[in-house]
Formats: C-alpha cells, sequence, structure tokens
C-alpha cells in the first residue's frame, strides 16, 4: 500500500475514486471521510484564533507583570506617519528642534580644535576660544547663573538653595 496521493491503494488509484469537496476548506475526500471530516471542519473554521503574544508566553511561569497600554486611536497613529500638516488646528506637541544650531556649534569647535594643533606645531600663541552659545531652551539659576534643562533645573535649583543657606550658616556661626 503506498501513501502517495495517485499511487494504488488497495487496488485502486486516489483519481478513480470517487472524491468530493468538502464545502468549507475545499479540499477532496472520500464520501465516507467527509462525513466525519465536514463537522469538524465546521467547528474549526467557525472558531476565531486568539492573535498570540510573545510576550506573554514568555513571561509565564514568572512573577513579572506587564501594564497595558491603552489603545490609540487611528487618527492618532496617521498623525504621526503622515506628519502634523494634514492637521493645521492642533498644536505640535513639544519643542522645536535648534539641530542646525547645534551642528554649527560642534563645527565651530572642530575648527577651533584644528586652529590649536595648527598653532601648537608652529608655536604661535594661542588663538582665543570660541564663545560659548546659550541654548535658549535652558533655565539659568538665580544664585550661581549656572544654565541646565527643565528637569535639572528643578533639581538644581533646590540643592542651589539649600547650598546658599548652608553658607550663610556657616558664615554666621564662623564670624561669631
Amino acid at each position: 500500500m503506498s501513501q502517495i496521493p495517485g499511487k494504488e491503494l488497495n487496488g485502486t488509484t486516489a483519481r478513480s475514486q470517487d472524491l468530493a469537496p468538502c464545502t468549507t476548506c475545499g479540499r477532496h475526500f472520500a464520501q465516507d471521510v467527509l462525513l466525519r471530516h465536514d463537522p469538524i471542519c465546521k467547528k474549526v473554521f467557525n472558531k476565531k484564533r486568539k492573535p498570540f503574544s510573545s510576550l506573554k508566553q514568555r513571561l509565564q511561569g514568572t512573577e513579572i507583570t506587564v501594564k497595558k497600554q491603552p489603545p490609540q486611536k487611528v487618527w492618532l497613529k496617521l498623525k504621526r506617519v503622515l506628519c502634523l500638516p494634514l492637521f493645521p488646528l492642533q498644536k505640535q506637541i513639544g519643542k522645536k528642534s535648534n539641530w542646525r544650531q547645534h551642528h554649527e556649534d560642534f563645527i565651530n569647535t572642530i575648527q577651533s580644535a584644528k586652529q590649536v594643533t595648527k598653532h601648537l606645531k608652529e608655536s604661535h600663541p594661542f588663538p582665543p576660544p570660541p564663545s560659548p552659545t546659550i541654548n535658549p531652551d535652558n533655565i539659568q539659576c538665580p544664585r550661581c547663573s549656572r544654565r541646565f534643562n527643565e528637569a535639572a533645573a528643578e533639581r538644581h535649583m533646590k540643592f542651589c538653595e539649600e547650598q546658599a543657606a548652608r553658607r550663610a550658616f556657616a558664615a554666621r556661626t564662623t564670624g561669631q
């Protein structure tokens, strides 16, 4: 007996048998097999499969929990993909990038470093250092005049205030 379709099966060929297609999946079966196959096939094809989550499977058996993010609306996803000009009434989220200023500062720094190495080789006096550029997004501390981004400025200002109070207290105690 052969298991290959089209070869002899019990003295007859598979093509010569009376095969009928399944109404659900379209595969061809013998009549007696089709009677058993049909209800199972309908049962399987009518079920919706759950989407497979590899994260869930990896975390199975561990104590790690992951918070699910709420589903975003379709237009929010489209806004990110298609850019903001399609949504002129909405304000831009976040700050505008000043990459051009950073790029120019970087080029100036490289050029001044090259000048310093050139002057070192020729033993000429050093050129003046490039003037520092001030990032307008940074916040200046009122006590020490240093500049920080928003998150660091909050932490620093509290720290700087405490340091100023300690110095004032130390000056009073040593002066008496």
